[in-house]
């Protein structure tokens, strides 16, 4: 690198005020993605996302989770999705199937789409597992997705001025 050539750095921020948000999260498993989704709406609410650019879309399962994402975003109306569900493994291959399906929707949704799409969608070995990973504050799994959509929408709102 030449001397006094300055490199451009781009990064997200997390001041969210004005980002018009899409959370779509999956209604099986309740007990877990309710929690998922409050901390989600926590981290928007201290990112300075109104409550007003907020939408909450709720979908029967981890599996419609993508196609929902796809459409929420398809339309322009929202500069980040925040998908949320949980999946807990059983005694039948059903459980890689899912998680392989919504990982894969999901990335191809946002590729398709150019919004970006934050993965907030437990694959856990036991319930016990699920319900720490959606405990109160910052550690919680919907908590950190939404602060990941936050930080690429802003991420892409730079690259693209």
């Amino acid at each position: 690198m030449a001397a006094g050539t300055s490199i451009r750095t781009i990064e997200g921020i997390p001041c969210a005020a004005g980002l018009r948000v899409a959370v779509v999260v999956s209604k099986y498993h309740d007990f877990v993605t309710d929690r998922l989704q409050s901390g989600a709406l926590a981290a928007l609410a201290a990112s300075g996302v109104a409550e007003g650019d907020i939408t909450v879309v709720r979908v029967p399962g981890a599996f419609e989770i993508p196609s929902a994402a796809q459409h929420a975003a398809a339309g322009a109306r929202f500069d980040a999705v925040v998908c949320l569900g949980c999946l807990i493994r059983g005694e039948t291959p059903h459980f890689e199937y899912i998680s392989l399906a919504v990982a894969h929707g999901l990335t191809a949704a946002a590729a398709a789409t150019g919004v970006p799409m934050a993965f907030g969608v437990l694959t856990t070995n036991s319930v016990e597992e699920a319900l720490e990973r959606a405990g109160e504050g910052k550690s919680n799994k919907g908590w950190e997705a939404a602060a990941a959509a936050v930080e690429m929408a802003t991420v892409i709102a730079r690259l693209r001025t």
